[in-house]
Parts: C-alpha cells; structure tokens; sequence
C-alpha cells in the first residue's frame, strides 16, 4: 500500500515558519536535501506548501514523523499526504489559447501528461479546468 502512497505531502499553517527555516525543518526530519532529493512549492495565498519527493521515500511513514517532531508541532502545522485528483486548474493563460491546445499540452507524456477527458475554458478569468481519464496525468 506504502508504494501507492502519493510523492506529494501537504503542509498547511505554514506562516510561521520562513520558507528557509521550512526547507531546513523538511532536511532535518527526512536526511534529504532540497533539490536534489524533494521539491517544495509554497503556496502563501492559502497557507500551504506542497512538498514532492523525487526520491523514493515511505511518505506516510514521513507525515507520522512530521506530526511527531517538536518544531513542527511548535509552528502548529499539520502534514498530510497530497489526494489524488482527475482535475487541475490552469492559471494565466494566454487570451488566445484554444481548448485544444491545452487538451494537446496536457496528454504530453513528455510534461507528465495523460489523457484528458474534458477542458473547461474560463476567458474572463484566463484560467481552464482540465479533467483526465483517470488521476495518474495530472502531475
């Protein structure tokens, strides 16, 4: 089961904790190194990080050490494993962007792709929601 566990953890609360007082706290906790073992994507406008792992590592067994380490818990910030999903929304695309363009960018195997099943195009909003056949194209 460990081995379907997804790369991604979430972290959310993470204000307290500077981007690089966190990418230490995430070395310390799993002996890897930023860049070349994980990457962290902080996303400030809701209070979350996203922490891939470009190394094979137990991810769940990482999360029960997160919520277990002292500094963590002082920052009172919570880690859980990244959910799968079939849907992702694309931001600030171009005025002229065609549906097919995205359907076409999004089955690249070469970006992490899949099939796409359905695109939702949002012009005013410049954004488009993108639902794949199935959870494994939406990296």
């Amino acid at each position: 089961d460990s081995a379907e566990a997804s790369p991604s953890v979430v972290f959310e609360n993470i204000k307290r904790c500077s981007p690089n007082c966190f990418q230490m706290l995430l070395e310390n906790i799993s002996g890897l190194t930023v860049d070349a073992d994980f990457t962290v994507e902080l996303i400030p406008e809701i209070n979350v990080a996203v922490v891939t792992f470009i190394k094979s590592i137990d991810t769940k067994e990482f999360v029960k050490k997160c919520s277990q380490d002292k500094r963590v818990r002082e920052f009172k910030m919570t880690a859980r494993l990244l959910e799968s999903t079939q849907t992702i929304k694309a931001e600030n695309l171009p005025d002229s962007i065609s549906t097919d363009y995205l359907t076409v960018y999004f089955e690249s195997a070469r970006s992490g792709g899949g099939p796409v099943s359905d695109v939702q195009l949002f012009p005013k909003e410049n954004s488009a929601i993108i639902t794949f056949c199935d959870h494994k194209g939406n990296t």
